[in-house]
């Protein structure tokens, strides 16, 4: 499991990005919730997440509409199976509208970019 805990930040809210390999659905449930054990983790307020599998892509909002849906493009576009990668927000206070798309799509980015390395 791969954390990278200060991804980013946008008008007080906080970001952090996680990601790791996972075979099945059960595999990418586990994941979450092992990240979730972390207390930071669990009092976050959205733990968004997305994998594509054999059966086809697997994905959870966690009350951010639409932000599963983000990632999993991102993932297509990359064509990395086999792989969940789990967007963490704490709300600092501030509605982002529809910035919060392009914060889930950074903090992919920074994931994907720190994998590359």
């Amino acid at each position: 499991m791969k954390i990278i805990e200060n991804a980013l930040s946008d008008r007080g809210s906080k970001y952090a990005v996680s990601g790791g390999p996972v075979a099945t659905a059960d595999e990418a449930r586990a994941f979450v919730k092992a990240l979730c054990r972390k207390k930071k983790f669990a009092r976050a307020t959205h733990n968004t997440w997305a994998v594509l599998l054999p059966d086809g892509p697997l994905k959870s909002d966690d009350g951010e509409a639409g932000a599963g849906m983000v990632i999993v493009r991102m993932l297509e576009r990359e064509g990395l199976e086999g792989h969940i990668i789990v967007v963490t927000r704490w709300f600092g206070g501030t509605k982002l509208g529809g910035d919060r798309f392009r914060r889930v799509a950074d903090a992919v980015r920074v994931y994907l970019g720190e994998a590359n390395t």
